[in-house]
């Protein structure tokens, strides 16, 4: 918590916003005070009431705006400001590009000591709006009161919707998500009337009771659509009714699954799926290729976009045919696979033992006999006894969560001195701290970041570095 700060000092007037932060707030500076104001864009003029102050910095929110930016815009969705997603909708969408391609610039440069001049422009999404293929909606009888709402106090506190930021125990009830196409909206907003035209209790956050819990829809590029219903108390009356509901009004499902979890957390990695109507999985297309995605699979959120970055890891690593390539945590063997037709061998590892199952299953339904996949922890898979074994990499292709890689990973990269290395992440920050460790032998080569995530402060960004000439 910050210090409280006094009244006669809360409040400043004619705050510039000089840029923006990372976590999506705006950026000021008074008097050698750095200040992060909620909804705020570079370029506006504005009084701002202070909330927290801590030593170096203060947390605030804009009170009036004196002089809007010309990167401002009208949010398009009714929920922006309170749902805590989209965090950018009030700014254009080239402005978005150009603050994440100066971010990735300003994070490899100075935590990485990286030359940037190799960075090319940033490749934007075609689809702005319902662009994702998975949401998650939570269901609870702790609705968050909106403004309206507390004019007009609902006659129920039930809701179906998105956690409210810093509240695990209130959702926001949502009547239109701008981000998941048709029939995302459709199949909630039914869920949702039925369950209170039947009166099926919805989860308590806080006393762990209720028959509803969440719902998981993913669509897929090919139109197939999942719907997963997460139940938490239910009768088996309860499941029955709202399953046969939903089967009957959305009778082209492709997969109609249900959970029973009645754990303290909403993860259903380590829960049973049972399969109400058509198969377990989805079918998901890129370049001619199926992927299988399953209730627990990952596949990144961003179809259409995450085709774009495939290619254009592809093209940083240049294959010939005779490479053997590895592609580290490699997750559902996505990038392993849309590879592979161009490589002599591929071998991906993952920490995860389902997702290389699905790696597996993916490229024996493709047809591509030319992968391997190995689960567990990669610092403790890559060893130089596995490089011995499957051979010196002429390509390492590297793909690691938001934490980057482990130092006995980039110690492995270091040793095995594959010719190529293309390192993809959706950090800007650890990638530039990996990047330093790596150009001990590696030379930066290209750069190019990708928007997964219009909207929102995300971004990806690929790196190609390549072994430096004894």
């Amino acid at each position: 918590m910050g210090r409280r700060i006094p009244q006669d000092k809360r409040f400043i007037a004619d705050v510039a916003i000089i840029d923006i932060a990372e976590e999506g707030k705006g950026v000021a500076k008074q008097d050698e005070l750095v200040m992060f104001i909620e909804q705020a864009v570079p370029g506006d003029v504005a009084d701002v009431e202070l909330l927290r102050k801590k030593k170096n910095f203060a947390e605030g929110r804009l009170v009036a705006l004196k002089q809007p930016s010309p990167y401002r815009v009208d949010p398009f969705c009714p929920h922006f400001g309170v749902c805590g997603g989209c965090k950018w909708q009030h700014m254009q969408y080239p402005a978005q590009l150009q603050f994440k391609q100066q971010y990735v610039d300003n994070a490899l440069k100075r935590l990485g000591k990286v030359d940037t001049s190799a960075m090319e422009p940033i490749l934007g999404s075609e689809k702005t709006e319902y662009y994702r293929n998975k949401l998650e909606f939570t269901f609870s009888n702790k609705r968050w009161l909106t403004n309206v709402d507390q004019e007009v106090p609902p006659a129920d506190m039930n809701a179906l919707g998105f956690h409210v930021p810093g509240r695990f125990d209130k959702i926001l009830a949502i009547d239109h998500c701008f981000l998941q196409q048709d029939p995302s909206n459709g199949i909630r907003n039914a869920v949702y009337e039925f369950a209170m035209a039947n009166e099926i209790s919805f989860y308590d956050l806080r006393a762990h009771e209720g028959a509803l819990r969440n719902l998981i829809i993913r669509t897929a590029s090919t139109g197939e659509v999942m719907v997963i219903v997460v139940f938490a108390y239910p009768t088996s009356e309860q499941v029955t009714l709202l399953m046969d509901f939903v089967q009957q009004k959305f009778p082209h499902l492709a997969s109609l699954l249900y959970i029973v979890n009645q754990k303290r957390n909403d993860t259903i990695f380590d829960q049973e799926i049972e399969v109400y109507a058509g198969r377990d999985f989805i079918y998901e297309e890129m370049e001619g290729l199926k992927f299988k995605v399953g209730p627990k699979s990952f596949y990144q959120t961003n179809s259409a976009q995450a085709y774009e970055l495939y290619k254009i890891t592809r093209e940083f690593a240049d294959l010939q045919g005779d490479e053997l390539v590895y592609d580290l945590y490699t997750g559902a063997g996505t990038i392993a696979n849309f590879v592979a037709r161009a490589a002599r061998e591929v071998v991906g590892v993952e920490y995860v033992p389902s997702a290389i199952e699905d790696a597996k299953i993916n490229s024996e339904i493709n047809g591509i006999a030319n992968t391997k996949f190995y689960a567990g922890d990669m610092k403790d898979v890559l060893t130089a006894e596995f490089v011995a074994e499957h051979g010196k990499p002429d390509v390492v292709i590297t793909d690691p969560p938001r934490a980057g890689m482990h130092a006995d990973v980039v110690n492995r990269i270091l040793e095995m001195e594959a010719d190529k290395v293309v390192y993809v992440s959706c950090n800007a920050a650890t990638q530039a701290r990996d990047l330093a460790l790596l150009q001990e032998k590696y030379a930066v080569e290209r750069i190019k970041p990708v928007d997964m995530f219009p909207h929102t402060q995300h971004v990806e960004n690929v790196v190609l570095l390549r072994l430096k000439k004894a």
